[in-house]
């Protein structure tokens, strides 16, 4: 027997089979010690979205219990209409909050952008396609001319962005002209969309069933590439469950929902925005030069990253996305008016950003916490709206539970701070 064949063939019970019950002790933590990490993160000040998931239990308990009608089918889907067009735009605002910047005109812009709509579609005998493709394209040129006040003039985002919310909003106003109101074509696809399409039962659980089945595949090609390079992975046990429980909740939420009227398309289109921001911001290197830029410019300038580009991409995101949240309030609202935009679009918009988890201080955020966080927002209307209370009383909530999101965000950076110091 050679030497080489002694040497493969040599004590085989503490070959290759042992090597890999080696590696899976060595890389699998159990369910328990994921717990133990969880924990540890809350102490530390990662609270992610659990004050926001915890939050949007407590209202909808308080408000089933006062109006049992809360949390019929009928009524959670006209919330989730309502959701979209505010939701979009919070999404734009995620993108600037990140980088610690404001856009406090995304209101205005989504006003315009419904002007737009109208004027050109109703008015001028535009196409539907070439009216949309104009307003979203005067978004983006809004959202490029604040990067360049702040990269080339150093103009804060804060007092640029105010200064647009007057001009966009005059700019509204001049060209719906006196009339200050313009139906749009009830029976139009733009409008019956925003109204009343809602997906096919059977589009519903299909859909349902996506984030599951994308969270094993990832968590599968994430835990090999782990394991490949010798690093602690995710339990395969607790990445199943995981996948399970989610899958499990959105079967049951779209069944309830084809209980009454379905899941409407609108809502959907958010979702995909919200999973495709998620994309770009977690697994793209524009996403993470974003967070690096939040988290600071200087370190991230002298890394080599393109701050200004950055802050181009961002603010035109933004502004891009309050345009398209303001196309689908037209076309909820069947009209441009001089009322589009206004009121509390703005201050639903940034605090549904706030309220999901998106710091004001830059650097931590995702997508998601815009489509949690105008949830709230809007259960806390539809809620009032029931009990047949005023709008006095949902703007105090409202500002209430945005102080509340502010505060433990600041209690959370705090507790950072101080565990990174320990």
């Amino acid at each position: 027997m050679s030497p080489k064949m002694s040497k493969d063939t040599a004590n085989p019970s503490q070959g290759q089979a042992l090597d890999r019950s080696d590696e899976r002790v060595k890389h699998d933590e159990g369910v328990v010690d994921m717990l133990r990490a969880f924990a540890d993160r809350i102490r530390s000040g990662d609270l992610g979205m659990l004050p926001v998931a915890v939050g949007l239990i407590v209202i909808s308990t308080v408000f089933s219990i006062l109006n049992p009608i809360f949390l019929a089918p009928n009524n959670l889907v006209n919330l989730l209409f309502d959701c979209a067009t505010v939701g979009i735009i919070s999404l734009g605002i995620v993108c600037v909050l990140l980088l610690g910047e404001i856009d406090l005109s995304v209101g205005s812009m989504s006003g315009l952008a419904s002007a737009i709509i109208g004027v050109l579609w109703v008015n001028s005998g535009w196409p539907i396609i070439g009216a949309i493709f104009a307003a979203l394209v005067t978004g983006a040129v809004v959202g490029a001319l604040y990067a360049v006040l702040y990269n080339r003039l150093g103009m804060p985002s804060f007092v640029a962005t105010l200064a647009g919310l007057l001009a966009l909003l005059g700019l509204q106003l001049y060209i719906l002209g006196p009339t200050g109101s313009i139906n749009l074509p009830y029976a139009s696809p733009l409008v019956r969309f925003g109204q009343i399409m809602v997906m096919p039962d059977w589009a519903s659980y299909l859909l349902a069933l996506l984030p599951g089945v994308i969270m094993v595949v990832v968590g599968f090609a994430t835990r090999k590439r782990r394991q490949a390079v010798n690093l602690s992975s995710q339990p395969l046990g607790a990445l199943v469950i995981k996948a399970v429980v989610l899958t499990a909740a959105l079967e049951f939420a779209a069944y309830y929902l084809n209980l009454g009227r379905g899941v409407p398309w609108m809502f959907g289109l958010l979702v995909a925005l919200a999973v495709i921001l998620n994309y770009a911001l977690t697994r793209t290197k524009w996403g993470r030069s974003v967070f690096a830029v939040g988290g600071n410019r200087e370190a991230a300038r002298r890394s080599g990253i393109n701050v200004r580009r950055i802050y181009l991409s961002a603010f035109m995101l933004c502004s891009t996305l309050a345009t398209l949240g303001g196309i689908l309030s037209a076309a909820r609202l069947a009209s441009s008016s001089q009322q589009a935009g206004t009121g509390d679009v703005n201050l639903n918009a940034i605090a549904a950003a706030v309220i999901g988890g998106t710091s004001l201080f830059g650097g931590r955020g995702s997508a998601y916490s815009a489509l949690l966080g105008i949830i709230v927002i809007q259960a806390i209307s539809n809620g009032l709206t029931l009990l047949n209370l005023s709008s006095s009383l949902r703007y105090m909530i409202t500002g209430a539970v945005l102080a509340i999101a502010v505060i433990v965000d600041s209690l959370a950076r705090r507790s950072r701070v101080s565990h990174g110091r320990a």
